[in-house]
């Protein structure tokens, strides 16, 4: 997490989100449970994901160490259990970011400063924004929270700004930092994984300022797209 704030009040900033907004966390999953069941049986990968959602209806924020560590302690015996850890460690999430996912981020970064801010654990979420390319990329400017939606005054502290663009696939999460900034932000919603497709979801919060099929689409975006909030 930098601890750098940008030097003085900026005219804008970009706000990132990082899984399904920048880099497909669908896939990723889908490759860990299909390792899971090659490696260890349906029993074990069917039991890791339920200790990884019962985590996370704990948490608020996906662990996926931590439901490891949960599902060690139920089998201790099985030295297999500690090799889930490398392969999470090691997984190239450089090959699933998100198409013309960084060419977005230059895209804004021509308009003012851009930021990673994301939900997740101390440990293994800045493992991804490193090893995805994402911390480079964003040139140290990474933020992650617990539920960011409720740091928004940390995050106006550490980068100062007239208005904030904030691109997240959760339209709970836009929702909330409207409600909070009103006409600061301009939300923008891109319509990746499972969350953003959800109708539940989708009827449950009401639209975002800006709607997009895919990241990539931000590239179709000009700065007075974000002055219309």
């Amino acid at each position: 997490m930098s601890n750098e704030p940008s030097a003085g009040t900026q005219d804008i900033v970009f706000l990132f989100d990082v899984d399904n907004t920048l880099i497909d966390n669908d896939r990723v999953q889908a490759d860990l449970g299909q390792h899971l069941l090659d490696e260890y049986g349906v029993v074990a990968r069917d039991r890791y994901w339920a200790l990884f959602e019962q985590l996370r209806g704990e948490l608020g924020y996906a662990d996926y160490l931590g439901a490891l560590q949960r599902y060690r302690n139920e089998d201790l015996h099985d030295p297999r259990v500690l090799r889930i850890s490398n392969w999470l460690a090691d997984y190239p999430f450089a090959d699933r970011l998100y198409p013309r996912a960084l060419d977005a981020v230059k895209h804004a970064r021509q308009w003012g400063p851009t930021v990673i801010l994301s939900d997740g654990d101390a440990v293994f979420q800045p493992r991804k924004v490193e090893r995805s390319g994402l911390w480079r990329a964003f040139e140290d400017r990474v933020l992650i929270f617990i539920h960011k939606e409720i740091e928004l005054d940390d995050v106006a502290r550490l980068y100062p700004a007239k208005h904030y663009v904030l691109i997240d696939d959760k339209l709970r999460i836009l929702d909330a930092v409207k409600k909070a900034w009103g006409s600061r932000v301009t939300t923008v919603f891109p319509r990746q994984g499972h969350y953003a497709l959800d109708p539940k979801e989708i009827a449950a919060h009401p639209p975002a300022d800006i709607k997009i099929e895919a990241i990539g689409d931000f590239l179709g975006l000009d700065r007075a797209a974000f002055q219309k909030s």
